[in-house]
């Protein structure tokens, strides 16, 4: 992977090297110590390496290696597993594959990532599924999965744009959060099964190995928003999510000792009583998020008290859904509170976001048919639309997905408060 290049190199290398984002190739460099280009946490700021405060402003890349149903319009059929099932009735599974591996290359490429950056934003958070880093079925690969591949790309495009990267495994094994934006079966069995916790310790020590020289990667949130508020057991598994994530920790403390591990509190990220022990790792940093209410600092408040206890960083991973009007008040509410952000999402269909799709012509049988009963092979087979014309609305959304076909959504990222890049 890439790595810091020592001194003795010229001057521009050196005031690239301040700011975190050069490497080199090359075995003996791998084993040099690399920790002064990396992010650091400073009480509760981050630093970068030329010894400046990094505030984080950026995006979330959802949808590209986690798909959620409502990007594409679809209600019922609202996670991964469900949409991969919904095509594969409606088109076959060879034609949904295809989709698939095609979707993968055009939804997010170096072009958008420059596109991102000439906004004004220094990072992007990377939600990803686990299986990516499997041999299970996913997004049409059965075996010999591309997510190191696919982050690879990333974290080139990252360096080239100056931009800072969180890796966010937004799916975990057996499911953090029971619902459908982590993929999973109705109930969080992570915190219950020890085969899923052992396969979570595995792929995050595996990609931590990885990355572990690589500066353009600002940290690793261990998973997303875990157990929500609607179990009645939540204050049993609530007090199983530090230990689970010291589990994480030590996983990636293996092989990897530079990078800022991010860590997100129980009820959608916004409940931190949970932690008993904020220090457990000399690189920690905290992670909220918040969708609606009222777009002031006493709707923060909770959060801003416990950054503040523990004099550790606290970022709002997620936000976003709303008007500009409250989206440029809450953004100066964190700003004035030093709470950095990244909005969710940069890409669906439509608005809301920093780019919107356009919905391709006949999109609606699609829906009709995600929504359409399908519980039995009569259903589905009574359900289903003409061929010809819902393979090319999926073939057309492989082109309108692209950046150079999507609506820029001016006023919403204003509303961000971030300084374009000329």
């Amino acid at each position: 992977m890439k790595h810091l290049l020592t001194t003795g190199i010229t001057a521009m290398f050196v005031a690239l090297m301040s700011w975190g984002l050069v490497g080199c190739e090359g075995k003996k460099a791998a084993e040099q110590p690399a920790a002064p280009a990396f992010v650091t946490i400073q009480g509760p700021d981050l630093i970068k390496p030329d010894g400046t405060k990094l505030f984080i402003q950026g995006t979330n890349l959802g949808n590209w290696l986690n798909p959620e149903g409502y990007m594409f319009k679809f209600s019922r059929t609202n996670s991964a597993r469900f949409i991969n099932e919904m095509f594969c009735q409606l088109v076959g599974p060879d034609f949904t594959a295809d989709f698939w591996r095609k979707f993968k290359d055009n939804y997010v490429t170096r072009e958008d990532i420059r596109f991102i950056r000439s906004q004004g934003a220094n990072t992007i958070r990377l939600p990803f599924h686990y299986k990516l880093f499997t041999d299970e079925d996913y997004m049409g690969l059965t075996a010999k999965q591309d997510g190191f591949a696919r982050i690879d790309s990333l974290v080139e495009w990252c360096r080239e744009s100056n931009l800072y990267l969180i890796l966010d495994m937004h799916d975990a094994p057996g499911g953090q959060t029971g619902d459908n934006i982590d993929d999973s079966y109705g109930y969080p069995w992570l915190f219950e099964s020890e085969e899923s916790q052992a396969l979570y310790c595995s792929i995050w020590r595996s990609i931590a190995d990885r990355y572990k020289n690589e500066p353009v990667i600002l940290g690793y949130e261990l998973f997303n928003e875990p157990i929500p508020h609607f179990f009645e057991n939540k204050e049993e598994l609530n007090a199983k999510l530090e230990p689970l994530y010291k589990k994480g920790v030590a996983a990636i403390r293996e092989v990897d000792k530079n990078h800022i591990i991010l860590l997100g509190g129980s009820q959608w990220n916004s409940n931190f009583q949970p932690f008993k022990d904020s220090k457990f790792d000399d690189k920690l940093m905290y992670t909220c998020h918040r969708y609606g209410g009222p777009a002031t600092k006493e709707a923060i408040q909770s959060y801003i008290s416990f950054r503040d206890s523990v004099k550790l960083p606290m970022y709002m991973g997620e936000i976003g859904h709303n008007t500009d009007e409250w989206q440029a008040d809450f953004c100066k509410v964190m700003r004035d509170n030093n709470i950095g952000y990244t909005f969710w999402p940069y890409k669906k269909m439509e608005n809301s976001c920093f780019v919107g799709i356009k919905v391709p012509e006949n999109w609606n049988l699609i829906v009709d048919f995600s929504e359409s009963p399908r519980s039995n092979y009569f259903e589905i087979r009574e359900a289903r639309p003409d061929q010809a014309l819902v393979r090319k609305a999926m073939t057309d959304f492989l082109e309108a997905c692209k950046l150079k076909n999507c609506e820029v959504q001016e006023s919403y990222i204003k509303t961000l408060g971030m300084t374009p890049v000329k």
